[in-house]
């Protein structure tokens, strides 16, 4: 596996400005070539893992539909607010790709108080993966590979 971390930033577009409290501004990003696949029970293993040390009961994740977020300690302000917490990075996934039941893990991301606090895009990644007991080296990440695409099922159903 190799992460190709992609320093985001460079010239501002003019005329276009980001709400900073809308979503986290990557300052680095890493495309995971080639991306890990995740059987149906692996993906739910590493869902339940996230909730169980989530950030609103003390612990550092927050597990959502597309990835888990990493967080350098759990929520301490008002209900639906983070408080001090800093969002350190992300793991992004899509569901149902290659095949149904499946989770692709495309992306690790670090945001700027993540490369503040001595994180990178290999550390987000071995952390998400690590709850469910996922190791990141290189040759010991052995995901199995998911079936493939039937060209000739139809997607309609009925």
């Amino acid at each position: 596996m190799t992460l190709q971390p992609v320093p985001l930033g460079g010239v501002p577009v003019t005329g276009l400005t980001l709400n900073p409290y809308a979503i986290a501004r990557p300052a680095l990003s890493s495309h995971v070539r080639p991306a890990l696949v995740l059987a149906e029970r692996e993906s739910r293993n590493l869902q339940e893992a996230a909730k169980d040390q989530d950030v609103t009961r003390g612990g550092r994740f927050s597990a959502g539909p597309a990835g888990i977020q990493v967080w350098d300690g759990p929520f301490d302000g008002d209900y639906g607010s983070h408080g001090n917490a800093k969002h350190l990075g992300s793991v992004d996934w899509s569901y149902d790709t290659p095949v149904r039941h499946y989770v692709t893990i495309y992306r690790a991301m670090v945001t700027q108080a993540g490369v503040e606090c001595g994180e990178t895009t290999l550390t987000i990644l071995s952390s998400v993966l690590g709850l469910s007991g996922i190791p990141v080296d290189g040759a010991r990440v052995t995901m199995p590979a998911a079936p493939a695409r039937d060209p000739f099922r139809s997607h309609q159903t009925g």
